[in-house]
């Protein structure tokens, strides 16, 4: 892709994206993922009915009149985008590819985080960490993240999202708000990780399905692939004995998910490619 091409796009989605953000999501995310802690202002006179616990003795001594410290409540955040670019978001067939979503949810929270004076980061993993992008602030920072999503090119195909999340806990000292953000197609060995992960940071995962992941249509004899590992296969998916084996093992790894999750602790949602990803985004927002 060329530069022209890609300013080209960067645009539209910046277009698109901060529209939403300015309009619908600011204040939501505020009140959802608002400053959890207490950063000292200043000091002033004790008045009756202060705690006692808050004078300042220091200042009390050198005045000889008691102050107090007086604190407020941390606005400013951190969020971290940790955002799965493995092969398996080369796929979609209603509308766009789940990679191409991804992206745009990206955006829209990063305008969200800039809107309200929050720095934002990325890491990129796949079964690997393919790119790591330090929390800034500011609106050519939100286009650098944009950029990279349209054009970063992984390595690797595969999926470990445990790597993703062990490194997280490790690079980000500070508490952040973490946007956990994949299919989840992956061996559920990441329990103990996701656990310590939300337990230093407050993280959210946000699931992008396909519709087809969900329903696999009766459309005869198919030749199906599987992006990450390269492999095909031929299935008859008019098949009944097909048709009720894959709903049998999408309704246990579905199940099997909600039950880390829960576990866990992270809140999440459902977002499909075929439906507009405002509503699940707001609901959860809601939620919190």
């Amino acid at each position: 892709m060329d530069t022209s091409e890609l300013l080209k796009k960067v645009r539209k989605i910046e277009i698109k994206t901060r529209g939403i953000s300015n309009q619908i999501f600011s204040g939501e995310y505020h009140s959802a993922f608002k400053g959890r802690g207490m950063a000292f202002s200043e000091v002033r006179e004790y008045v009756p009915g202060d705690d006692v616990r808050t004078i300042d003795w220091n200042v009390t001594a050198r005045f000889n009149t008691p102050y107090v410290k007086v604190f407020e409540e941390e606005r400013e955040l951190s969020v971290m985008l940790l955002v799965d670019i493995s092969a398996s978001g080369l796929f979609g067939t209603h509308n766009q590819f789940k990679q191409h979503l991804i992206t745009e949810l990206c955006a829209v929270i990063a305008f969200s985080a800039s809107t309200n004076n929050d720095k934002i980061g990325v890491i990129f993993f796949s079964d690997k960490i393919e790119k790591y992008i330090p929390p800034k602030k500011g609106k050519s920072h939100v286009l650098r993240i944009i950029r990279e999503l349209i054009e970063f090119k992984p390595e690797q195909k595969g999926t470990n999202l445990e790597i993703g999340l062990k490194f997280l806990t490790n690079i980000i000292k500070k508490r952040s708000i973490v946007f956990l953000i994949s299919d989840f197609y992956a061996h559920i060995n990441y329990s103990d990780a996701l656990k310590i992960a939300n337990k230093k940071h407050d993280l959210v995962a946000l699931r992008i399905i396909d519709k087809t992941e969900i329903e696999l249509p009766k459309i005869g004899l198919v030749k199906l692939k599987d992006n990450e590992s390269g492999k095909f296969i031929w299935v008859d998916s008019d098949s009944n004995d097909f048709q009720k084996k894959f709903k049998t093992n999408r309704l246990k790894f579905e199940n099997d998910l909600k039950e880390v999750f829960a576990k866990c602790g992270v809140d999440t949602t459902n977002i499909l490619t075929h439906e507009g990803y405002i509503k699940p985004l707001m609901n959860l927002f809601k939620k919190r």
